[in-house]
């Protein structure tokens, strides 16, 4: 007689449900995985054989085939232990539920104790929208898992564990409070406070803007005005996450392993700072079995190219691509996977290659040619593809040593951003984004109407300034967000000028 137990296997980070199928026939002992199996699922025989024995359960003496339906879909990662132990135990006739609603996931280890694996959130999501009610899974995943509406779960420390749930002794459900995890945000504190920065009102303001509407922006001064520092503060002004962003972000660490023991729900928009050594699997993501990137890991949050002209010029040109799709596709011969990246692009350069262009007390000692090959190396379509462009001059001695005058804090700078982010939000409620940078060519004609003298006046800026069709709807964009800060209904020309102006500073 076949029995079987359900699982779930990640792509990407969504999940499809798996029917572990088990049959054994009266053979020479032994125990084989079907069904597209990796190393490591493969593996899972002698981790399986040790942990069933160890747990004063009776192996079978025959052949044990086990199949991992659908058998065309790759099967990665030790998750799929427990599952297989369980339809190996309904066969020996060990009383567990034949439910098909009731999942099971978990590494053994050889003493039959389960094991935290990754990539439980979406696992358990999908096996949801898989008719799933009820699932099993690591202890130290039960808070994790607990995360999706609907299902019943159930944490266990060991096989045994699972085996007297249906006999006798009932394992404790796991019940969290996501509300609570995501209450934890508002009251973070930031190692990097916009108090801390002297003077550079204007970059400030750019940075406000970029935070209250997810654009993308870059810095440009010599060394040592700031740029870095302001970067690292941008993080304090960030707005809290919503419900679906944190889920959604929950997902791709969960997949990655870097969810903390103790947090089970990301509670804080990450802030991802890239070295230009990073590689262009590393920060977009890959390898022969796809992970998520950089890219990917600083969805809803940012990522920070400290030196940007530094990183090789073909890592740049692949942002391109999830830059204006917000998600990238990796694809390999076996399978292809979609990665969300919906991040904000922060970069910091100098204005050439040794940094004094411009500046007030340094002269530069840079020909023209080495500032063109310079600059070169940022692209016009990465740069059309960032929102905010601002120069930022190294303050003075008087700037410097002035001790009178005191910087707003973030916590003021992030109530206006927080402000205009529910704006957009409830404006966007219906569309399915969050940002007014998310906005498409259409939503834009939409929401970014203009009146007949702001409209003039910019058709006479695209023209002086030979602006692209995608440049020039991102500052339509900027202008939106601009509006939105002001707690303006309507983009107003004093918008669109501020918003110009920031596009076409360099």
């Amino acid at each position: 007689m076949v029995t079987k137990a359900i699982t779930a296997a990640n792509i990407g980070i969504n999940s499809c449900k798996i029917e572990v199928e088990v049959d054994v026939t009266n053979s020479l002992p032994s125990m084989n995985i079907v069904g597209l199996p990796d190393s490591a699922v493969t593996e899972a025989r002698e981790r399986v054989h040790s942990a069933i024995k160890n747990s004063g359960f009776t192996f079978p003496t025959g052949k044990v085939i086990v199949n991992l339906a659908p058998a065309d879909i790759r099967k990665e990662g030790t998750n799929f232990d427990l599952a297989i132990a369980v339809g190996i135990l309904k066969e020996q006739g060990v009383e567990i539920s034949d439910d098909m609603t009731t999942a099971f996931i978990g590494e053994l280890s050889l003493d039959g104790t389960i094991r935290k694996v990754n990539g439980v959130l979406p696992l358990v999501s999908g096996l949801k929208n898989n008719g799933v009610t009820t699932v099993f899974v690591p202890l130290e995943n039960a808070k994790e898992a607990a995360l999706v509406e609907g299902v019943v779960v159930y944490g266990a420390k060991h096989l045994c564990d699972i085996a007297n749930h249906f006999a006798d002794t009932k394992l404790e459900r796991t019940v969290v409070d996501i509300n609570k995890y995501l209450e934890e945000n508002a009251n973070t504190d930031y190692t990097f406070d916009f108090k801390d920065v002297k003077g550079q009102q204007k970059a400030k303001k750019a940075l406000e803007i970029a935070a209250a509407g997810g654009h993308n922006i870059l810095m440009s001064g010599s060394p040592g005005s700031g740029k870095t520092l302001m970067a690292k503060c941008l993080a304090s002004i960030l707005p809290p996450l919503e419900l679906q962003e944190a889920l959604e972000l929950t997902k791709i660490y969960s997949i990655s392993g870097l969810l903390q023991d103790d947090k089970p729900l990301m509670t804080k928009r990450p802030y991802r700072a890239v070295h230009h050594t990073a590689s262009q699997n590393g920060i977009i993501g890959g390898g022969s079995n796809p992970k998520p990137g950089e890219i990917t890991l600083a969805h809803r949050g940012v990522l920070f190219l400290d030196e940007m002209v530094e990183f090789p010029r073909q890592v740049l040109e692949v942002l391109r691509q999830p830059l204006e799709d917000g998600e990238v596709v990796i694809s390999r011969a076996k399978n292809s996977i979609k990665y969300p990246s919906k991040f904000m692009l922060v970069g910091a350069m100098n204005p050439c290659p040794c940094g004094f262009l411009g500046d007030k007390e340094k002269n530069c000692t840079c020909s023209d040619f080495q500032i063109q090959r310079y600059r070169s190396k940022l692209s016009g379509p990465l740069l059309d593809r960032i929102d905010i462009v601002i120069n930022v001059p190294r303050l003075t001695t008087d700037e410097l040593i002035n001790t009178k005058s005191e910087s707003e804090p973030s916590s003021k700078i992030r109530e206006r951003v927080v402000r205009a982010r529910k704006i957009q939000a409830k404006r966007y409620a219906e569309e399915g984004i969050f940002t007014n940078s998310e906005l498409s060519s259409k939503q834009i004609k939409k929401y970014c109407k203009l009146d007949e003298k702001t409209s003039d006046f910019l058709k006479i800026a695209a023209q002086k300034y030979q602006l692209s069709g995608r440049k020039f709807d991102r500052i339509l964009k900027l202008a939106r967000t601009v509006a939105d800060l002001s707690g303006a209904e309507n983009i107003m020309l004093e918008h669109v000028t501020l918003a110009l102006q920031y596009k076409t500073e360099i």
